[in-house]
């Protein structure tokens, strides 16, 4: 064998191999899902499906409101991902191209704020969502967080790169409003970092356990992550039928990643190569 033949297929080696370990825990909890809660914890585990997928969903459905928790997910993440796209886009344009006073230390004020860890908002957002009248509502779940302090930073980097100051000063000559130069223009250009910033927003909406936890008061109006967590008690936790509601959640996800990787890579990786 050729040296030369050996460093790819030891590449596609270790590739094939780092794709097999990440996807083994998905995987798993498919498997999982079908099991019952004995075969779960059997020794050695079960390694193919099961035949108790139909008996872990229906308990699933009896033990929580799952299709209503579903539909609030998806409401939440749908607009959270909406409200980020045009905020984070709109700042970071205004970020990148205009001039303004105190522009400089408002944008080391948002970066500022990505380094805070998270869990010291927890008891400022509650007062704040208690103060506005916002509690149990899936208001404050999308609104709070809808200008990120990430979002805009990205916006701003790659408006920076791929928008053309000459451009703009052509649509401002030829009588063009801002709004019609940001929505004509701008945001055309803004595709794959808008890809990128939406699938992100998403996921972390989906995922989102905390914020739920924090504000929502009514098990009707939980978010899928926190409403499985009621599958789970000291005695008697249906391990099979939480593992359903976490493979079915984690479906739209894997659905989401697949269509639009080819965007995500496309928005991390824009401007690292003219």
């Amino acid at each position: 064998m050729k040296p030369d033949t050996m460093t790819p297929r030891a590449a596609q080696l270790l590739v094939a191999l780092g794709a097999v370990l990440m996807a083994a825990p998905f995987y798993v909890m498919f498997v999982f899902a079908t099991q019952s809660r004995a075969e779960i914890f059997a020794v050695p585990p079960p390694l193919w499906f099961g035949d108790d997928l139909l008996n872990n969903f229906r308990i699933l459905t009896e033990r929580i409101p799952f299709w209503r928790n579903l539909g609030w997910s998806l409401y939440v993440a749908l607009a959270s991902t909406a409200l980020t796209l045009l905020f984070c886009s709109m700042a970071g344009y205004a970020f990148a191209m205009f001039e303004f006073r105190f522009k400089r230390p408002l944008f080391a004020l948002v970066l500022g704020t990505m380094i805070l860890p998270s869990f010291m908002s927890m008891i400022p957002s509650f007062m704040i969502m208690d103060l506005l009248g916002w509690i149990d509502q899936p208001r404050a779940l999308y609104l709070p967080g809808a200008a990120s302090a990430f979002g805009i930073f990205l916006m701003r980097q790659y408006v920076k790169s791929a928008v053309p100051k000459e451009l703009i000063e052509a649509a401002r000559m030829d009588g063009c409003s801002e709004f019609g130069i940001y929505a004509r223009i701008v945001l055309p250009l803004l595709k794959p970092a808008m890809g990128t910033l939406g699938l992100i927003a998403f996921i972390g909406s989906w995922n989102n356990f905390v914020g739920p936890l924090i504000v929502m008061r009514t098990p009707e109006n939980f978010t899928l992550p926190l409403a499985l967590r009621l599958l789970q008690n000291p005695v008697d936790t249906e391990w099979g039928a939480l593992i359903a509601g976490a493979a079915i959640a984690t479906l739209p996800l894997l659905l989401l990643f697949a269509l639009a990787s080819r965007q995500l890579i496309a928005g991390l990786t824009a401007g690292a190569v003219k």
